[in-house]
């Protein structure tokens, strides 16, 4: 009979890692309940007396809810539009990478990977005002464009993974390619439709420079941008500051809980074939 040994290395990994994520965290959860004088004294100390009027006042210095709806908005909009407009064109290039169109359409959708982004930024600020996107449907419209590089590579090397016999069959019934893909590939794609949606809806949310670009009144601002009230010229209220970061860490704590099930629900039933 086997033994169990421990693995001490990755044992020792696993508990630095989760100490570099604890950490700042702790730290923030810190600096937000406390006042400026206890911060002063020790930033790690637990606090002699909770402050939570600091949320109180951070809700308010950056009109939160507004700030809220705004940033729900553009979020939303980027993981529908990104699941339903992405996996579509990334089946139409997979299905057919044996034509040099396709093939070449793949290499070129990979290759904005490797453009820097403050290359084209002064352009796309122009084209956009020009268009009279710079509002929150213009920012749902980068997010997608710009997502579909990354997400080109994730939804191919998944589809490949697919048996093309059920694609057969389901024509052989009469299906077109149209409904095909809607009625018997997209629902197979939950795995990968789950990853795409955690890292749209992470990149969406807590994206500040293409807000910061593109909209072009304040009451568009997002919740990154509204955050950026707490800077000032001569000094940062880190209290209200800190109190904000949480409230706006929160949703996405819940939305990575939550979509966390449906990876693994999804993965069993990508894995289980009949």
């Amino acid at each position: 009979m086997s033994e169990n040994r421990t693995n001490w290395t990755v044992t020792f990994l696993i508990a630095l890692g989760s100490l570099i994520v604890i950490f700042p965290l702790y730290m923030t959860i810190m600096i937000a309940v406390k006042s400026p004088q206890q911060m002063a004294s020790s930033v790690l100390a637990w606090p002699t007396v909770w402050h939570w009027s600091n949320f109180t006042e951070a809700y308010k210095m950056t009109n939160f809810s507004h700030a809220f709806t705004n940033s729900a908005i553009v979020t939303v909009g980027a993981v529908v539009f990104t699941l339903l407009t992405n996996s579509l064109v990334a089946y139409a290039v997979s299905r057919n990478m044996e034509k040099r169109f396709f093939k070449i359409l793949y290499y070129y959708f990979i290759s904005a990977l490797f453009v820097p982004f403050p290359i084209i930024m002064l352009p796309i600020v122009k084209e956009m005002s020009n268009l009279h996107l710079n509002n929150q449907y213009g920012l749902i419209i980068l997010y997608v464009v710009y997502g579909i590089s990354f997400n080109m590579f994730l939804y191919v090397g998944y589809l490949k993974s697919l048996p093309i016999e059920l694609e057969e069959a389901a024509v052989m019934d009469g299906a077109s390619v149209w409904g095909t893909f809607w009625k018997v590939i997209f629902p197979l794609l939950s795995p990968i439709n789950s990853t795409v949606a955690i890292l749209t809806c992470i990149w969406a949310w807590n994206d500040f420079l293409l807000p910061l670009i593109i909209l072009s009144k304040p009451s568009m601002a997002t919740l990154p941008l509204v955050q950026y009230v707490f800077q000032s010229k001569f000094s940062v209220n880190y209290n209200y500051a800190f109190a904000s970061y949480l409230m706006a860490l929160l949703p996405m704590i819940v939305v990575y809980l939550i979509a966390q099930r449906w990876i693994i629900s999804g993965v069993i039933r990508g894995a289980v074939k009949s």
